[in-house]
């Protein structure tokens, strides 16, 4: 099994689908779910807050995606489905070229 670091993005996408849906999430279900350290998890948390990607309800200390969150999500996935195309679909594209 081959092992490969995760991106930045990646992360990101993975914080924001497991703080999707529901009445939000703890800081320690994100940093379960997605395997992070406390560091990186405290870090990131505050760019997605700070940027509208994430919102925290303070009284239930809790994290949620905002819309402008899942913008974010279907983006990443979109551009990831494309990154992932199978290979006859490169084939093709490569004779294009």
């Amino acid at each position: 099994m081959t092992h490969r670091t995760r991106t930045r993005t990646e992360i990101i996408s993975q914080i924001l689908r497991v703080a999707n849906g529901g009445d939000g999430v703890t800081k320690t279900k994100i940093m379960y779910g997605v395997f992070l350290s406390h560091g990186l998890m405290k870090e990131l948390m505050m760019i997605l807050t700070k940027n509208g990607l994430l919102s925290y309800d303070l009284d239930g200390q809790r994290f949620k995606t905002t819309e402008k969150g899942l913008g974010f999500l279907e983006t990443y996935n979109q551009m990831d489905d494309m990154i992932k195309a199978p290979p006859a679909a490169s084939e093709q594209h490569q004779q294009l070229i």
